[in-house]
């Protein structure tokens, strides 16, 4: 049996998240999914860490600036056709940032905005599968936030 090796992209997003509950979104200024809501986020460079690159895309595509160590590891999303440029896996990290956080498009993003956590984009207009990546996000702030009750 012949192995035949796959291209892998290694890419990072960030859910930049204010205390109201809203949510950092760029509009893609470029395909695939060019006009459609994302997450900041984008390719590890040779020599970074997803760390690193979290921290730069963020800062490229829409000027919010958070240290690397304010940054929580939200998970890892690797399913197959999760990009339609071939097989990407990106690293998620959750940044808490403070509620008069500022942004502005820049990078490949045409736009940002602050979306509600809890809905973010209601004419199903999110890229890739950030859904998932949002949904995550969510759940985390929801533990994170709630008060936990002894057994």
């Amino acid at each position: 049996m012949t192995e035949i090796p796959e291209t892998i992209h290694y890419t990072a997003d960030v859910v930049a998240i204010r205390p109201d509950r809203r949510v950092l979104l760029i509009e893609r200024g470029w395909d695939p999914f060019k006009g459609m809501d994302a997450l900041p986020g984008g390719h590890v460079d040779p020599g970074e860490t997803s760390l690193t690159a979290a921290v730069r895309e963020l800062e490229e595509e829409t000027g919010v600036r958070v240290p690397e160590t304010e940054l929580t590891l939200l998970g890892v999303w690797d399913t197959p056709g999760r990009d339609p440029r071939g097989r990407y896996v990106t690293v998620a990290y959750l940044a808490q940032v403070p509620a008069n956080t500022q942004a502005r498009a820049g990078d490949d993003a045409s736009a940002v905005r602050w979306a509600s956590l809890d809905n973010p984009s209601a004419s199903d207009r999110l890229a890739f599968d950030h859904d998932q990546i949002l949904r995550a996000a969510r759940d985390w702030y929801l533990n994170a936030t709630t008060p936990q009750q002894n057994a």
